[in-house]
């Protein structure tokens, strides 16, 4: 296969139609990570060019003269597959594929085809399959000599039929109905599930991140898991939720879920938004990030661009932790560098310097983890009545017991409770909240 970056040439102080994240890439990382993405789902690349571009062709996405440079690389090269890394228009692909006289992919077509290989669940094979057939409908193009108009009606009376088109995004339309209400049904499950959670004292905890960060890495790190993790992009779709232990015995669930990349898909967001809930409900939310790539700052903007699209504000300190992985691919006086730009960060902006693999800095991350988790809750200092197991057994339930000791015949208790059940604890309990 061939992969072509077509990237705009950056213009200082122009306004074009780059993103922000683009802006901060060249066009050679941009090219690496499009191979990374082809080499995901074990495609052999006889070669990868970059092809610059001053404008963007609706014919071609490409000017003619590229457009033929690019048919005999393809044509010496004897290659069936072509990887445009940009988002290509349904006849921009069609007339690609009739001038390269080979199969054309886009950038969205190739995360797609991952996201495909890459599914395990019942759920994310339905997120992908929505995904692909909303990317897929645009594509109906009249490409093939079979889609020709079929006679409708009885007998050789009947007037013109729907076209095979038709017929076909028909057929796509009801599959993407019937697949938009089970995964309505997976909403509803996740709903259940996270009302569950929320009857017992287990806050969560999300991973999010540039794909290949290292979030399932550092998830099997604090949880000891053993969820698949490896150096590629998308190396783990389905989203997995575990136990976290924190330093002072309090409980956590830490959700890992995808990895955002540029320019990721509008249909796979909106398809993994029952996945990403997670992400929304969480209280708080680890940004992980590959300190040592070298595109470090472009990710950053990317996930941060992907979270505002959830909704989700990036700049929330009280709730998003900056955390910077693989530190153990520096040396002593770079670590060190690092070291000191992230204590000259503001307080509210902490970031928290990690290696995955090795272990370092993890025990501080789990300490601000806790500091955050604690300082959403309410400490209260009570007495209750030892015989009262009921009123016990509902404080171990919806409350996180800090201590508890008996003296005669009561039990004097500290327990860290949310907002949302504060006044109940101080009513039922006659409980004070604790004096710093």
């Amino acid at each position: 296969m061939l992969v072509i970056g077509p990237y705009l040439r950056v213009r200082a102080g122009s306004a074009d139609t780059q993103t922000e994240s683009h802006v901060l890439r060249d066009a050679q990382a941009r090219l690496d990570e499009a191979a990374g993405l082809a080499r995901a789902i074990d495609l052999v690349i006889a070669d990868a060019i970059i092809a610059p571009i001053s404008q963007i062709r609706p014919a071609t996405y490409i000017g003619k003269g590229k457009v033929e440079e690019i048919a005999a690389l393809a044509n010496s090269l004897d290659v069936e597959l072509v990887v445009m890394d940009c988002a290509l228009a349904p006849i921009q692909q069609r007339n690609l594929e009739k001038e390269l006289q080979a199969k054309v992919l886009d950038r969205t077509g190739l995360i797609l085809e991952i996201f495909g290989r890459r599914a395990k669940t019942k759920e994310g094979s339905l997120q992908v399959e929505l995904a692909h057939l909303n990317y897929q409908r645009s594509r109906l193009v009249r490409s093939w000599t079979h889609l020709e108009r079929q006679r409708g009606g009885f007998g050789f009376m009947g007037g013109p039929g729907e076209t095979q088109i038709e017929a076909d995004r028909r057929l796509i339309q009801e599959r993407i109905s019937k697949l938009e209400g089970e995964l309505k049904k997976v909403q509803a499950t996740r709903r259940l599930h996270r009302a569950g959670r929320q009857r017992v004292p287990y806050r969560v905890v999300a991973l999010v991140g540039y794909t290949n960060a290292g979030k399932s890495t550092l998830f099997n790190r604090l949880t000891r898991a053993d969820v698949q993790a490896a150096d590629m992009l998308f190396a783990t779709l389905d989203p997995t939720l575990r136990a976290l232990s924190l330093p002072h015995g309090g409980k956590a669930m830490l959700s890992d879920t995808v990895g955002f990349i540029s320019n990721l898909p509008t249909q796979l967001v909106a398809a993994f938004r029952a996945t990403l809930e997670e992400v929304l409900e969480a209280d708080v939310i680890l940004h992980v990030r590959d300190i040592s790539h070298e595109d470090a700052e472009a990710q950053q903007s990317d996930v941060d661009a992907v979270l505002r699209q959830l909704g989700i504000n990036p700049d929330d300190s009280g709730r998003i932790i900056e955390v910077w992985n693989k530190i153990d691919r520096y040396g002593a006086e770079q670590r060190e560098e690092l070291l000191n730009i992230a204590a000259r960060r503001p307080e509210d902006h902490p970031a928290m310097l990690v290696s995955a693999v090795s272990g370092e800095g993890i025990d501080a991350l789990l300490a601000a983890i806790e500091e955050r988790l604690a300082a959403k809750r309410t400490t209260l200092d009570l007495s209750i009545d030892a015989a009262d197991g009921a009123g016990i057994s509902w404080l171990h339930r919806n409350a996180e017991v800090l201590a508890k000791e008996l003296h005669d015949g009561r039990f004097d208790m500290t327990v860290r409770v949310d907002e949302t059940k504060r006044d109940i604890v101080v009513n039922r309990f006659d409980a004070v909240p604790r004096v710093a």
